[in-house]
């Protein structure tokens, strides 16, 4: 007997789902930089940690986010380039880094060394420049020393460091959080500055590149915030204008628990898997700010910053925390409903990439390893690029503090060659026998793969390079009943499962 029906309406296409969905974070920040990715005693003759590098080319990351979060707004990114010797050593405002756990910036790894760093993992460049403390020259100089390719001082400085032809970076982010760290700005205040910085850094595509620039807007969760934001940046003295391609905002969960601590139990791990799913509302009410004075056509949404933070992460200790399974589950979670919503979601970066909260790779001297968010990932890859299609999943649910937790998830995708569903047993106490029903489909007619996370794994325990390996994806054997598959999840399971 099945504890859960999920239904594939094969014919109810959503979107497309983008690649760049499944993007990431790296801020200074912690260990995430050096010791993450850059410099340690296992590095290569570039300075890039070489074990760190392979395992994150293996994740074929679409966008790479830098240098913050926080940081960025009090960043001033001509600090780090040029000779690494005669770059200034700056305060980190916000975080301790690196493995002395000092609030201190040496600039080693700069522009040049992070873009770098995207061409040898084959990733698009996402950079947010100053605004809380910067100015939009620094921003447009910064835009014309990566992408210019003509005959002006920041290019031939550019040629002078190393990289003749410009790095063609697309994304630009205006500002980080200004609500917050990046300034503690009223949503007028900062669609004011939002304009001004976006007329000097968005003019730059009209005649000195030839391709186009994306520009990203900071939003919150204040979804009020976002409206007042939409409304005031639409106004010019040229009429209703946006000039913006995304707007983002920021959802961590998990702040109140240890994921780890003898004392959390499942109704903490529960109210973490709530917290998680709320992000439906944030990206349904983000929507609807946008489209309230504009169009999710034209806007996309952007969540580039998202995933668990407990109460392990601290900024004296860089923002590390235990990696687990549990957290995985929630990672799942996500990609689900950013499938959901494919027809507004253009980007998310979990955070963040090395030893930083919900990171994927974890290292330790001279080891480094996947974590399971990590396997999530490449468990989920097969979606990226997909017709995202319309999902229904009939299941229980179970009371958490006055909100319903479904016990499965469940979100598909069709290409060429047929169908991938993704099924997480949000359930952590019991397991659940769920049967997948593909309309337009007999299973018995079709070849069917199915792989699974955590079936044998305790969702609590801690991930070292020890047992990193006990976390590996496992077959999953699926039956057909009557033109359905049945596949029976352990409590935290994550699934993934090709029809052809």
């Amino acid at each position: 007997m099945t504890d859960a029906q999920v239904t594939v309406h094969t014919q109810a296409v959503i979107d497309r789902i983008e690649p760049e969905v499944h993007s990431h974070f790296s801020e200074h920040l912690g260990r995430c930089v050096y010791d993450g990715v850059w410099r340690s005693e296992n590095d290569d003759e570039d300075g890039y940690r070489d074990d760190v590098v392979s395992l994150l080319e293996d994740l074929e990351m679409p966008v790479l986010r830098w240098p913050g979060g926080c940081f960025a707004d009090d960043y001033h990114w001509e600090d780090g380039v040029g000779p690494v010797e005669d770059r200034p050593r700056r305060r980190n405002l916000f975080w301790a880094q690196d493995t002395d756990e000092v609030p201190e910036e040496s600039n080693e790894f700069g522009t040049d060394e992070f873009l770098r760093l995207c061409e040898r993992l084959d990733t698009e460049p996402y950079l947010a420049a100053n605004v809380g403390s910067g100015d939009p020259q620094e921003a447009a100089d910064w835009v014309e020393y990566c992408n210019y390719e003509g005959d002006t001082e920041l290019a031939d400085r550019r040629r002078e460091n190393g990289h003749e032809d410009g790095y063609g970076v697309k994304y630009w982010g205006i500002g980080n959080e200004n609500w917050g760290c990046g300034g503690r700005m009223s949503p007028e205040q900062y669609a004011r500055e939002y304009r001004r910085f976006a007329t000097y850094v968005g003019s730059m595509d009209n005649l000195m590149l030839e391709d186009d620039l994306e520009l990203i807007a900071c939003g919150f969760e204040d979804h009020e915030w976002n409206h007042r934001f939409m409304e005031e940046v639409g106004n010019s003295a040229w009429g209703v204008h946006f000039p913006l391609d995304h707007l983002t905002l920021h959802h961590y969960y998990g702040r109140t628990m240890s994921v780890v601590d003898s004392e959390t139990d499942e109704d903490d791990y529960e109210q973490m898997l709530v917290e998680a799913l709320e992000m439906n509302h944030h990206i349904e009410r983000i929507a609807a700010a946008v489209n309230a004075v504009a169009t999710t056509d034209d806007i996309g949404i952007i969540i580039d910053e998202w995933g668990t933070w407990h109460t392990e992460a601290v900024s004296e200790n860089g923002l590390e925390q235990p990696g687990t399974a549990l957290d995985a589950l929630s990672a799942a979670a996500m990609l689900d409903v950013f499938n959901h919503h494919a027809d507004v979601m253009t980007m998310s970066n979990i955070a963040q990439t090395v030893n930083v909260l919900q990171c994927l790779v974890e290292t330790d001297g001279d080891d480094a390893w996947a974590r399971p968010t990590y396997r999530v990932f490449d468990l989920y890859a097969p979606h990226k690029g997909n017709d995202a299609v319309t999902t229904s999943v009939d299941a229980p649910e179970r009371d958490v503090d006055d909100e319903e937790l479904p016990l499965v998830g469940a979100s598909a995708s069709l290409d060429d060659d047929g169908t991938f569903v993704t099924l997480t047993n949000l359930d952590v106490r019991e397991s659940r026998t769920v049967e997948v029903s593909l309309e337009g489909l007999d299973a018995d007619a079709a070849d069917v793969e199915a792989e699974v996370l955590f079936a044998d794994n305790e969702l609590d325990v801690e991930v070292t390079a020890d047992n990193a390996e006990e976390f590996a994806r496992q077959e999953l054997d699926v039956s057909v009943e009557e033109g359905s598959l049945v596949a029976d999840l352990a409590p935290g399971a994550v699934a993934g499962i090709s029809v052809r």
